[in-house]
């Protein structure tokens, strides 16, 4: 619950520190004083957007905190655990605003984007404002406040959940289909080259091949003459071959060694070399016997040499990477095929994904019309005791299994009422007149705030539009919810201020040059007084107190 209040430089505001307590707390006081002013400052912490405007006049800063007290087992509890920060009894929020219009956020000291604060603020308090009747009318509060009712929070997640894995599908499936023709030209135009490649058929390292064997053909009476040229040289010349010329100087050098065994080591050299002479003279002969001289063969080569160079040039790589080429455009054409495949399973995936969203939106449908049956008896009975004793409330959810999907699912929800005896159930906003519009606005409020599991309800001027014996049926009300619940209430109407458990007085005062808003917890006597205020005007009469001392205890 809210415990303490503490605000500073805040609008008319110069400093206030309130205590709050359990049960139903009214906060009074003339018209303009600034009644109000504790529940806009409490929205600052909880999240809302700050305004320069809001700094007092004259200062450089407003700054506000707000102490809540929580349970081990509250929602706001375990929520500050498991955002990692520290946790005990208190929760401390706190928010500064420069007067420029800049502002930070801290809970429980630790500086925090804002939108944190508006992430816990739910789980604090739930402010109903004094135009709550207004927004009544609008069919996203209807459904708001249905869903609020239930409780169903685990149909909600599993409806949004199936949105966006639907959502997602759906969109991978159209971004294929946009690209359907152009992926199909794609695939053709694979499917042709590697048909092409495929005919030819080049293996791993026949362009290197090829290239070499070619030249080898169209040089081959050039290798021919060269072989024969080396190969006489080397050993069959007849007159002064290498092998001959070797054989003469070791023999020489192998006499004189006897002489001068310093030659052995030079003549064991020419010995190696003679060798070596005779294997290059045996390589050659092979060599001329292997060299082929047929034109036919030269011409089947360079046909298919000639044909890998211009399938090279057709991809613009070099003809040695032909063959590698071919590899990754069976790659490319396999995986495009596979996205054929992918695009049917995506099909099966997105219809899926479909009826599963479906039938979870089905499911809350279900689940809101039990609600919506109950929600409707309870305000309906409240709207007798509001003083509509002919009263009568219908929330209507229609569900249309083919309706556009939203993140809510695909019901339509309609509030209907009936006031008067003969007139016919029709929508909230073509029915009911100002006054009643608030009463049922009350009653609603109060009925879905019983199902919350905020520990604090704040109710801005919900009494407006009412008087007399409903409003202290609105009082009994707002005090029966304070049993279980802290309600804190801004109230014009002595018989709803009669009613609280506690009672704050806001007043105003001006010295001409500064206004200032001050908050005063009232003792019994002081309610007295405050009450007959209320009932009577500015002038206290013994009359008035008289009516107040019985309202205190009524």
């Amino acid at each position: 619950m809210l415990s303490q209040l503490t605000v500073r430089n805040f609008a008319v505001v110069k400093s206030l520190d309130i205590e709050f307590h359990n049960g139903m707390t009214a906060i009074t006081g003339e018209t303009g004083a600034g009644k109000s002013i504790a529940l806009d400052a409490l929205s600052l912490c909880l999240g809302s957007r700050a305004d320069a405007n809001w700094v007092r006049p004259g200062q450089e800063k407003a700054e506000i905190s707000a102490v809540f007290t929580l349970e081990a087992d509250s929602p706001a509890y375990q929520w500050l655990i498991s955002n990692e920060f520290e946790a005990d009894e208190d929760c401390v929020l706190r928010r500064v605003i420069q007067r420029d219009g800049r502002s930070k956020a801290w809970i429980n000291g630790t500086p925090v984007p804002l939108s944190q604060q508006k992430s816990l603020a739910p789980l604090l308090v739930n402010i109903h404002g004094q135009h709550e009747h207004q927004l009544l009318l609008k069919e996203d509060h209807q459904l708001s406040l249905l869903d609020s009712y239930a409780r169903h929070q685990h149909f909600l997640d599993k409806v949004q959940e199936d949105y966006r894995n639907w959502a997602s599908v759906e969109k991978q499936y159209q971004h294929y289909q946009q690209q359907k023709e152009e992926l199909e030209a794609q695939r053709q135009l694979l499917e042709y080259q590697v048909n092409e490649l495929n005919e030819f058929a080049l293996t791993d390292g026949e362009f290197e091949e090829l290239d070499q064997k070619h030249k080898r053909l169209s040089n081959s009476k050039v290798l021919l003459e060269a072989g024969v040229f080396a190969l006489n040289a080397l050993y069959e010349g007849e007159h002064n071959n290498a092998a001959g010329l070797v054989q003469s100087a070791s023999q020489r050098l192998e006499e004189a060694a006897e002489m001068d065994t310093a030659l052995t080591p030079i003549n064991q050299l020419l010995q190696q070399a003679k060798v070596h002479i005779e294997e290059a003279a045996l390589e050659l002969r092979q060599y001329q016997d292997d060299l082929e001289l047929d034109p036919g063969e030269l011409q089947v080569v360079e046909e298919r040499l000639s044909t890998a160079i211009n399938l090279a040039k057709k991809h613009q790589i070099p003809g040695a990477e032909l063959s590698q080429q071919h590899k990754k455009l069976i790659a490319e054409l396999n995986s495009l095929e596979q996205a054929g495949e992918h695009a049917e399973q995506l099909d099966e995936e997105r219809q899926q994904a479909r009826k599963t969203y479906r039938d979870s939106a089905q499911k809350l449908s279900n689940s809101r019309e039990q609600a919506a049956k109950e929600l409707s008896q309870k305000i309906s009975q409240s709207m007798h005791e509001l003083n509509m004793p002919h009263g009568r409330f219908v929330i209507q959810v229609e569900h249309d299994a083919s309706a556009r999907a939203t993140r809510l699912g695909t019901d339509q929800v309609d509030f209907l009422v009936t006031t008067n005896p003969g007139q016919p159930i029709q929508s909230l906003n073509k029915v009911a007149s100002g006054g009643e519009l608030s009463r049922i606005s009350l009653a609603i409020q109060v009925m879905t705030a019983t199902q919350k599991t905020v520990p604090t309800m704040m109710f801005d001027e919900v009494d407006v539009g009412v008087s007399g014996p409903t409003a202290a049926i609105v009082g009994s009300m707002l005090q029966k919810l304070g049993k279980t619940s802290q309600v804190i209430c801004v109230t014009h109407l002595p018989q709803v201020a009669a009613k609280a458990h506690h009672q704050l007085q806001v007043s105003k005062t001006t010295d001409g040059a500064e206004t200032e808003t001050a908050v005063t917890a009232l003792s019994n006597e002081q309610r007295v007084i405050e009450l007959a205020r209320l009932l009577g005007g500015d002038k206290v009469t013994d009359m008035a107190k008289a009516n107040a001392k019985e309202l205190l205890a009524s």
